[in-house]
């Protein structure tokens, strides 16, 4: 299908002529009723809030039950039950305050790109995961070569350390690759993006979107050093998820990459359990 549409303008006192319009152009000129850097501030504060809250409510349950600080910390740190929780909790107060803001301003979830699935979508998701992994291992060299002291090893902290049997992989699955994907590409590619593109061009927003999403991957207050490596991978992802976003109008193939990226990352670990 082509990229251009066309569209019919009538002249007055002469012939109608078509001229084409670029869809790209179109998708870019749409507005959203949000400032731009309101919507980078609120973005920011909900992502981080909202982790705060939901490790909050977890630790009530051990609260009620009575148990000590030791017992708490162990089943808090060890129990895929209360990890999953913690992430289902988050992701749910994440999206939702995104919601409550879209509607609040008389938008709806259609305007950062919750579309219908087409079945070209998951052409670009390969297509995009494709460019992405062979882009990662770009910037991985180079930031090796000018970074000579990057630790291109550092493990990144997933919270899943101790997973046993079906029940503990469904709800490592959903954790992992279900519900980060369809949040986070609501919050940074949807709600961040779009509002960016109100006053960027889509390059700088795409840059600016990305240097968010990798600062939130760098894992700060983990009291341990910052994971500059993660940040260059979710860097580079986001680059190719913004640029889906802005060709397809769509979350979808964004959400799908993101979702084949993490199903590696789980089966990787937890299947085929390679450190």
């Amino acid at each position: 299908m082509s990229d251009e549409l066309k569209t019919v303008e009538p002249v007055k006192g002469a012939e109608v002529v078509e001229q084409p319009v670029n869809q790209t152009a179109a998708v870019t000129s749409s507005k959203v009723p949000w400032s731009p850097w309101f919507a980078v501030l609120y973005a920011t504060l909900v992502f981080f809030s909202a982790q705060i809250f939901a490790g909050v409510i977890v630790y009530l349950y051990p609260l009620l039950r009575g148990w000590d600080q030791a017992r708490a910390t162990t089943w808090l740190d060890n129990s895929v039950v209360a990890q999953f929780f913690f992430v289902l909790f988050a992701e749910a107060m994440t999206f939702g305050a995104i919601w409550w803001f879209i509607r609040r301003r008389k938008a709806s979830l259609s305007s950062i790109g919750w579309k219908h699935i087409r079945w070209f979508d998951l052409l670009y998701t390969l297509a995009g995961f494709a460019v992405y992994f062979i882009g990662y291992i770009i910037v991985l060299q180079v930031a090796t070569h000018l970074f000579t002291g990057l630790n291109v090893d550092q493990k990144q902290e997933l919270g899943f350390d101790n997973v046993v049997g079906g029940a503990g992989l469904i709800l490592t699955f959903l954790s992992l690759v279900v519900l980060p994907p369809i949040v986070e590409e609501t919050v940074f590619r949807g709600f961040v993006y779009t509002g960016l593109r109100n006053t960027l061009k889509p390059v700088s927003a795409a840059l600016l979107t990305s240097f968010l999403f990798a600062a939130a991957h760098l894992e700060f207050g983990s009291g341990k050093p910052l994971l500059w490596v993660a940040a260059l991978d979710t860097f580079t992802l986001s680059l190719v998820l913004c640029y889906l976003r802005q060709k397809t109008d769509s979350l979808w193939p964004g959400i799908f990459l993101h979702g084949l990226k993490n199903s590696i990352a789980f089966i990787s670990l937890y299947i085929l359990h390679v450190h």
